[in-house]
């Protein structure tokens, strides 16, 4: 039985390469690649990505298609990013807004998109933060942006699964064990998605060899 090759797309949002995030990103990567996956890292501040949108509806745009390329190929879409004000960062937004929802056009009874591209792709949300997730969990943050961000993506966009991964009290000087054991995690977290995509690959291939 041949499968093809697992294709991660990797979204990395942080406008600092010396980042913790940018260290979540290699580490990710790292990881697939060792789980013999392939890991697509899209940094958008490296491409400079545009997240500006004209106008609800529109079709992909030239500065969007390779986007939209390695979205067709992908098996996990793994996004990377800071809570900037309870929030993702506004590129990151923008890359739903002009990448995940190129062309789509709003309507009141819209429950789902219709021939979505990410049907039965895996989602991992991957975040830090520097307060706390007591404190966000105090304000309602991390479940806000659970289900309004990842859950909603994922029924939208008619996913196979999310999950999302926080990872809090991220400042300057982060003590190296502390930075070491999250990375622990991000491999963990890593590790888990791979063997998730490669079990839903064999099952899509069985199915297919039974007709």
């Amino acid at each position: 039985m041949t499968i093809e090759p697992i294709r991660h797309l990797v979204v990395l949002c942080h406008p600092r390469s010396d980042s913790f995030n940018h260290q979540i990103a290699a580490t990710y990567c790292e990881t697939v690649r060792a789980c013999g996956q392939v890991a697509c890292l899209r940094d958008l501040y490296a491409v400079r990505f545009d997240p500006i949108l004209e106008y609800i509806g529109e079709g992909p745009q030239l500065a969007t298609l390779d986007d939209l390329r390695e979205i067709r190929r992908c098996d996990v879409l793994t996004f990377i990013y800071p809570i900037w004000f309870g929030l993702p960062p506004a590129m990151i937004k923008g890359y739903v807004d002009r990448v995940l929802g190129g062309g789509f056009k709003p309507d009141r009874d819209h429950p789902r998109v219709a021939k979505p591209l990410l049907a039965g792709v895996h989602m991992l949300g991957i975040t830090t933060s520097a307060s706390t997730d007591a404190w966000l969990a105090e304000q309602g943050q991390l479940i806000a942006l659970r289900e309004g961000f990842d859950h909603y993506l994922g029924t939208i966009f008619q996913m196979a699964s999310t999950r999302h991964l926080h990872i809090d009290a991220v400042v300057e000087g982060l003590d190296k064990l502390y930075a070491e054991q999250q990375l622990e995690r991000v491999r963990e977290a890593a590790t888990e998605i791979c063997a998730k995509a490669l079990h839903a690959a064999h099952r899509k291939e069985v199915s297919r060899i039974l007709g």
